[in-house]
């Protein structure tokens, strides 16, 4: 059912300065920033050959990862992404599974404007887990 892993989510206090150290310590290519309201985040994407690393920081006071930093101040891997081809076919497999898919079960559109869900880490090894739609 899954597919390729589309990227690992960290959590930053400090966007610009995280993005400079991928920038200009490990020479990777960094997107610009983008702030996505709806998900509390701004989020900037560095590209590797094989995969991407996307980094999150709090916009907002609201934000879901502004708790995450309160627990890690120094920040940490938020979540794994992984690629599926139908999420809705994901989803209501893995709900007839017993796994639990996080919100309302609906799918919301992401950071690469395609559809993701979030499923449990409870259900899946301490591992928050993305889906997005191929």
């Amino acid at each position: 059912m899954i597919g390729r892993l589309n990227h690992v989510a960290i959590v930053v206090p400090d966007l610009v300065a995280a993005s400079a150290l991928y920038r200009e310590t490990l020479g990777a290519a960094v997107s610009a920033p983008v702030d996505q309201p709806a998900h509390g985040v701004t989020v900037v994407f560095v590209e590797l050959p094989n995969t991407k690393i996307e980094l999150l920081a709090p916009l907002g006071e609201g934000s879901p990862v502004a708790k995450f930093l309160t627990g890690s101040p120094s920040g940490g891997i938020h979540h794994i992404c992984y690629e599926v081809d139908d999420i809705l076919a994901a989803r209501d497999r893995l709900l007839a599974a017993g796994s639990r898919v996080l919100g309302d079960g609906e799918p919301r559109i992401g950071a690469h404007d395609k559809p993701v869900l979030f499923l449990h880490p409870k259900d899946f090894l301490g591992t928050l887990v993305e889906l997005e739609q191929a």
